[in-house]
Formats: structure tokens, sequence, C-alpha cells
């Protein structure tokens, strides 16, 4: 019965170290003077995320803004990534997407909901928020495949995107 006892503790506390990457979470928010509106109709298109965002040169998709088209993002400097529209609320002014795994980004699993509401001051608020796990599952990630850089990577797309948004239609 010992026996048992202890090989049960034993079996627990190894699982317990065994639970590999965590889901990991990027939010970024502004606050522009355009009315909820103006900003939704310059990021709902799913087509154009290159007329908004300074990283991103082209973009093709299959079936324009409608659920289910999935769209190619050609990166300056190199790259792409393919994403596919889950959906897409003009009443919510919300979109939802998905991102195919083997991208430019060091992401796996990535899963994204962009939103334009009211701001207090009568602008509009867009959040910019994903859930996603880091692209090596492993218990030690490679040095450029950890948690910080694949949550330090998506930030850095959210604020560049977003401030580039604030410059175009706050003029």
């Amino acid at each position: 019965m010992r026996f048992l006892a202890a090989l049960m503790t034993l079996l627990a506390s190894t699982l317990v170290f065994a639970h590999g990457p965590s889901r990991l979470k990027a939010n970024e928010t502004v606050t522009l003077k355009a009315s909820p509106d103006v900003v939704w109709a310059k990021v709902k298109d799913f087509t154009q995320l290159q007329a908004w965002h300074p990283a991103i040169e082209s973009s093709t998709a299959t079936a324009g803004s409608e659920v289910g088209s999935v769209r190619t993002l050609k990166v300056k400097g190199g790259g792409e990534v393919i994403e596919k529209l889950e959906k897409i609320s003009d009443e919510e002014r919300s979109l939802i997407y998905t991102a195919q795994d083997g991208g430019a980004l060091p992401v796996t699993k990535y899963k994204s909901w962009l939103t334009v509401k009211p701001a207090a001051d009568g602008g509009s608020e867009v959040e910019w928020r994903s859930v996603f796990f880091r692209v090596d599952q492993g218990d030690y990630p490679a040095a450029g495949k950890d948690d910080d850089t694949a949550t330090s990577t998506i930030r850095k797309v959210y604020t560049d995107g977003l401030t580039n948004l604030k410059a175009l239609l706050d003029k």
C-alpha cells in the first residue's frame, strides 16, 4: 500500500513540470479623434491592411471581406502571413481573424480581435488584441522563439499599426 502511495505521489509531481507552453496574450489600444464610423470604414476592409499598417507591402484575399476569406499579407522586407477572416460585424464594428501557422510571425494558434468603439470624448477607441502560443512548443524554447519574443513581436505589430492609423486619421 505504501509503495502504491509513493508511486502516485511521484507520478503527480512529474506532471506538474510537464505542462508545456502557456497561452499568451497581447492587447493594445489607441484613441483617435475620428468618429467610430470613419475609423471602422478604414480598418474593416480585410483586403486593405496595407492602407494603414506600415509593415505590410501588399495583400490579396480570396473573398474580400466575407467570412471565410483568406488573405496573404506580404511583409515589407520579406516574409508573409496568411490569415482567415472568422467573423465581421458592422454593428459591433469588430472583426476576428486567425493566422495560419508557419508564417513570418513567431507564434502559433494565433487568434485576433480588432474592435472600434466610441471614445468618451467623441472620438474612437481602437482595441487590437490576441491570444497565441510561442512557435517553439518545447519546454526549453530556442532563442527568438520564446514567450517574450512572441509577445513583444505581436505588441510591436499592433503598436506600429495603431500609431500609423492615428497619424492617418487624426490629421
